[in-house]
């Protein structure tokens, strides 16, 4: 995803309308989005062209947040935001972690096994609650996902844009 040339990351989208003031309930992407999301943050809109809103006021509901934009006052125009992503420049992520990695950056690297053979490519990383997966899709165009654990992914090179999968018999069939 692009801003005018540059990367951009989504901090949250907005899942729908709440009440008849303007508000929108927002659910998050990142992992610091209560830090991002407060009175007076600016975001753009991944829409074509892009608009630009300022968070008036915010309240924390559950893992969502309801959110007042300055300027969207009535149901009506609040509705017009649904399924619209706020985002920010890729520079502007928090620092990671030994053994963190940005799931867009594992999307493209090769899989290999433990012996270093080919296995495929990583081509999604889908989030979940218990635990994230990696969909590996191998040459002959089969996809499986692996979860993304210490046992079935032991070694992420980001260098040499790597990943290396110790797979269970039967895991490609």
């Amino acid at each position: 995803m692009t801003k005018q040339g540059q990367s951009v990351i989504p901090v949250g989208y907005v899942r729908r309308a709440h009440g008849i003031r303007g508000d929108v309930v927002i659910r998050r992407l990142l992992e610091d989005a209560e830090q991002r999301l407060v009175p007076g943050s600016v975001f753009d809109t991944d829409e074509d062209p892009h608009r630009t809103l300022t968070i008036e006021s915010v309240v924390a509901s559950g893992t969502d947040f309801r959110v007042h934009f300055v300027g969207i006052d009535d149901r009506n125009t609040s509705e017009t935001l649904k399924g619209v992503q706020l985002v920010i420049d890729a520079a502007d992520r928090r620092n990671l972690g030994a053994g963190e990695w940005w799931p867009e950056d594992l999307v493209g690297c090769l899989a290999v096994d433990v012996s270093g053979a080919t296995v495929g490519e990583v081509v999604e990383v889908i989030f979940a609650g218990v635990q994230d997966r990696l969909v590996v899709m191998r040459p002959d165009g089969a996809r499986a996902e692996v979860p993304f654990v210490d046992a079935l992914v032991p070694s992420v090179d980001m260098e040499e844009r790597i990943v290396t999968l110790d797979l269970p018999e039967g895991l490609f069939l």
